[in-house]
């Protein structure tokens, strides 16, 4: 069985229970944040990330997958927006892809959830976070977590 405490995820804009910076909020300019893996156990041939807020009932900000890599890789700063992006979903918003943290009050936490799988799902269209984990259902490896929080006027 692999070591799945060995497989990290992390984001070089903001630490582990951190703040995410407005700059990655509706108050900002809403661009999705540089993220980084390392670890993946053997075998891992795709990857699926679902950010969501577990303060709002879980209300999904991001939704991923068919991300290709082995045991590390990472996503730029922006990729949300850029005509290069991997296969995005759509979020609770309404919206495809990335939906930055916009809480009504207080501060939230927003959960990173990155999911190694043992092969690419061949899913396309803009699936739903609950679409996603069915699909991924039997073929996750292991999944790494990023915690961070956000606070509206701060």
């Amino acid at each position: 069985m692999p070591d799945a405490s060995a497989f990290q995820l992390s984001s070089p804009d903001f630490p582990a229970g951190g703040m995410i910076p407005r700059k990655f909020t509706c108050d900002g300019e809403d661009v999705s944040p540089a993220l980084m893996w390392e670890g993946a156990p053997d075998g891992s041939r795709a990857f699926a990330l679902i950010v969501d807020d577990p303060d709002a009932s879980g209300f999904v900000h991001w939704v991923m997958f068919e991300l290709t890599g082995s045991q590390s890789g990472g996503l730029p700063e922006a990729v949300s927006s850029s005509p290069d992006a991997p296969n995005q979903g759509r979020n609770d918003f309404g919206r495809t892809g990335w939906g930055g943290p916009c809480p009504p009050s207080g501060e939230h936490r927003y959960r990173f959830t990155l999911f190694a799988m043992d092969q690419p799902l061949q899913m396309t269209g803009t699936p739903t976070a609950k679409e996603l984990k069915d699909a991924m259902d039997g073929h996750v490896l292991a999944q790494a977590e990023l915690l961070a929080r956000y606070r509206r006027g701060g």
